[in-house]
């Protein structure tokens, strides 16, 4: 599984590789204009133990080739290749899309269902290559995964501090496993999977 996004921290490029014998490395953006990667001042590393200063030079197929302060050889190029490098949130432009959110601004915010009841809190962000998933530490104490989608997702206020979940069918349905017996809980799995497994046993 991949690492949460840290929570103020915003990554926007990748180093993938070296290139030639001098130093030059391979760099990946993602940024909406990938060429403004090195535009937010100096990159780190997730922990914000080792600074970047990075000046494009050129291109190769859908990747930069970048000069990295202090990386002279092709084996210090190297040894950076798939480090993630990340930006505070706060030297980032706003999203001109409403509906464009940086992973860090979704961190931290109450998670609520359509008619206000508090579902939980926004942990963590996942890309798995398929979308968003959005890791969320329910009232009850459990870890539920959720599609960033539109459908399960129909409002986001930053502002505000909240977003509005609709949960998927299986979700939905736990409730109501909940409020059956021990038995009913035991065959439907539904304990475990929402923290209560432990309740009700001698």
């Amino acid at each position: 599984m991949s690492a949460p996004v840290p929570s103020r921290k915003v990554c926007v490029g990748q180093f993938a590789g070296s290139h030639g014998v001098r130093g030059l490395v391979k760099l990946r953006s993602f940024t909406g204009d990938p060429a403004s990667v090195t535009a937010y001042g100096p990159l780190t590393d997730e922990e914000g133990r080792r600074s970047f200063r990075i000046t494009l030079q050129g291109t190769v197929k859908d990747q930069f080739l970048a000069r990295v302060d202090g990386v002279s050889s092709r084996e210090e190029a190297q040894a950076l290749a798939g480090l993630r490098l990340y930006v505070d949130r706060s030297a980032l432009p706003e999203t001109e899309d409403e509906d464009e959110f940086y992973h860090a601004d979704l961190i931290g915010l109450r998670a609520e269902l359509a008619d206000g009841t508090r579902f939980g809190i926004v942990k963590a962000v996942y890309d798995f290559g398929a979308g968003d998933v959005l890791e969320i530490r329910t009232e009850s104490g459990a870890l539920e995964m959720l599609p960033f989608s539109k459908a399960c997702v129909p409002l986001v206020d930053v502002r505000g501090g909240r977003l509005v979940v609709d949960l998927p069918a299986v979700i939905e349905a736990r409730p109501d496993d909940r409020d059956g017996d021990g038995d009913g809980r035991e065959e439907g799995g539904a304990g475990p999977e929402t923290g209560e497994g432990g309740e009700g046993e001698p």
